[in-house]
């Protein structure tokens, strides 16, 4: 059996920081350099910086106009204007011009009365100094302009340049080398076709770490993947360490029988950690080989992004001289529960809006491999270790990643899932979570969304959504924005090769379900029971998926024939598709909530054309009435 990098113990998060900075702090040193001022953006003062020179450097004119002695204009008056002559009485002047004695004020060119060519007229007396910037009034010779461990602003570099500093002494940026490894991993430059054509996996991540290293102040250099073999990936990481300042290798630092990376650390230099108590991102290795920190990541784009902010960036810090990035936080209430090991500190991504004064947070997917959560994230809840979670309706804290000011304008959506969320979520800002029809009213009820989208039939009436907000919400008043019709149907593999013509063919497949309250789910239980159906006949009935995109991708696999969804979603998938009947998809929410800019921009998405075109475009749905208000009394 091959050797496996089994972890005995994880070593919690502050621990596994505290213990590598002390080690790195032993090794690690943070070169300076002088360099033109122009070049220091985003860059941190290694010394403070004093001015060279006063600013202005002399007495300037603060505005266009005429430059006088203002002892020569006391007797001016609108009553007895004043003539001037140039050359004797006044000279011309423009904005930043030096004002030289005997002349001591200035007259703004509005309030010159141009005579001819050589001679004004003024209506009043000009004070001594009238627009005139004396010398050093913005800057002293002498003064500090920046303190020393500052991050360089466009407006810092302007200060010290108009204070005579035409260099300044800054942390140098550190060089970090970004090696991907992995025999199925291509570069990201070679694209989809190179991938596609040797069955392997795009290495994005490195252009993730670029991207974050530059952010950090950083210079990255992405090396070309390195295939699962000890000495290649020896090789690399030791000209990767004699070439940077700290050095990044992706993937291969868990358990994996090809996983060489701790193996080849611990050969050439000293892991001071492997394994810390953090979900995602267990498998990170903290490492110092040649004097520099060389730092192990987990494959997973999540994990690797958690890892990255915990682990690389005080690293980084200590070279750039930045103190670190202090997020907001703000109190949210959790739409969903959120269940976590004791053993870890949980990083779950959430997004984020507001429902009158309280904001809301709902999670997005939690595996460590789900890269479009970043994407979607407005922030982290983060359960800490030895806690099992937060139920759902509790206050937590949320670090974020906007402003609490900017999500305070985003629209918060908790129920149904459908494609068309996205294509909204392209026109406005929008949060929205995937719980089913009924998750969402019940979400509506206890005022932790402010729209809820739903699609529930009334078994007895054939009426959608109506009939269920008037039993949750008894004696308030609702109403429902009318969203779009849509095409519910059974997705199979493409060629249809088992055959399935309706829902009665469901007991001979093994089958994919949506969660309990779930709009797609009433429907299946609603024709089950016309065709005397029992539920326990179909192979799969209890195996749940929470999107119609998830219930797609499934049956695209081979372990599921089929299951219920949308047409949009299987033509996405390249499934084909036995329709079962048209539904009503629809928006439940408080009719006092119509008023808000929110909802009106997401009405008038509804309404409009470039929305219709792209349903056209995506099959499936059919929008006559969408953005029609119903009210519910």
């Amino acid at each position: 059996m091959s050797k496996r990098n089994l972890y005995l113990q994880t070593v919690p998060v502050e621990e596994a920081v505290e213990k590598y900075s002390a080690e790195l702090a032993k090794v690690l040193r943070a070169d300076t350099e002088t360099k033109a001022a122009g070049d220091c953006l985003g860059q941190v003062t290694a010394a403070a910086v004093f001015a060279r020179c006063c600013s202005p450097l002399f007495n300037d004119a603060a505005m266009d106009g005429i430059a006088v002695r203002a002892a020569d204009t006391r007797t001016a008056s609108e009553q007895e204007p004043l003539l001037l002559t140039e050359g004797k009485d006044y000279i011309e002047i423009d904005t930043g011009d030096p004002i030289r004695l005997p002349y001591d004020a200035v007259i703004m060119a509005e309030d010159v009365l141009v005579e001819d060519e050589s001679h004004v007229r003024i209506t009043g007396a000009a004070p001594a100094w009238q627009h005139v910037r004396p010398i050093g009034e913005d800057i002293i010779e002498g003064e500090m302009l920046i303190p020393s461990g500052h991050l360089l602003r466009p407006v810092d570099i302007a200060a010290a340049i108009a204070g005579g500093n035409a260099e300044l002494e800054v942390f140098r940026r550190p060089r970090v080398a970004i090696i991907p490894t992995g025999d199925e991993i291509v570069s990201g430059l070679d694209g989809k076709e190179g991938a596609a054509a040797s069955g392997s996996i795009i290495d994005s991540n490195s252009y993730m770490f670029s991207g974050m290293v530059s952010e950090a102040g950083g210079l990255a250099q992405i090396y070309a993947p390195v295939e699962d073999d000890y000495e290649k990936l020896k090789t690399a990481v030791l000209a990767a360490a004699e070439e940077s300042d700290v050095v990044i290798v992706n993937a291969g630092s868990s358990a994996g029988r090809e996983d060489y990376t701790v193996h080849v650390l611990r050969e050439i230099g000293r892991v001071i950690v492997h394994g810390v108590a953090i979900k995602p991102g267990k498998p990170v290795i903290l490492a110092i080989a040649g004097g520099k920190p060389v730092i192990g990541l987990p494959g997973y784009p999540v994990s690797a992004y958690i890892d990255f902010e915990n682990f690389v960036l005080p690293v980084l810090n200590m070279l750039t001289g930045r103190q670190g990035t202090n997020r907001k936080t703000v109190k949210a209430v959790l739409s969903k529960r959120l269940v976590s090991s004791l053993k870890h500190r949980e990083y779950v991504r959430v997004r984020v809006g507001k429902v009158k004064d309280r904001f809301v947070a709902s999670p997005l997917a939690r595996g460590a491999g789900a890269a479009m959560s970043l994407v979607k994230a407005d922030g982290f809840c983060v359960i800490p270790q030895n806690s099992e979670g937060f139920e759902a309706g509790e206050e937590v804290e949320i670090e974020l990643y906007k402003s609490p000011q900017e999500l305070g304008h985003t629209l918060v959506s908790i129920g149904s899932h459908d494609l068309i969320l996205d294509v909204i979520a392209d026109k406005i800002s929008l949060s929205s979570s995937h719980v089913g029809s009924m998750g969402g009213l019940l979400a509506l009820q206890r005022g932790e969304t402010t729209i809820a989208p739903t699609h529930l039939l009334n078994m007895e009436t054939g009426e959608y959504n109506v009939s269920y907000i008037r039993e949750l919400f008894p004696g308030r008043k609702m109403a429902l924005i009318k969203g779009v019709t849509r095409i519910q149907g059974i997705m199979v593999k493409k060629g249809n090769p088992l055959g399935i013509k309706g829902v009665a063919d469901l007991t001979r497949c093994r089958y994919v379900n949506r969660q309990k309250g779930a709009g797609t789910r009433v429907l299946l239980d609603y024709k089950l029971a016309q065709l005397g159906i029992d539920p326990a006949a179909i192979d799969g009935y209890d195996k749940e998926a929470t999107t119609h995109m998830a219930v797609a991708a499934l049956v695209a696999r081979e372990d599921i024939d089929a299951g219920m969804g949308i047409e949009s979603a299987a033509r996405a998938m390249g499934l084909d598709f036995i329709e079962v009947g048209p539904e009503e998809y629809d928006f439940a929410l408080a009719q006092e909530s119509l008023a808000l800019p929110e909802v009106q921009d997401f009405i008038a998405v509804l309404k409009s054309e470039d929305f219709h075109r792209r349903l056209a475009k995506m099959g499936g749905y059919g929008w006559e009435r969408s953005g029609e208000i119903v009210i519910i009394d």
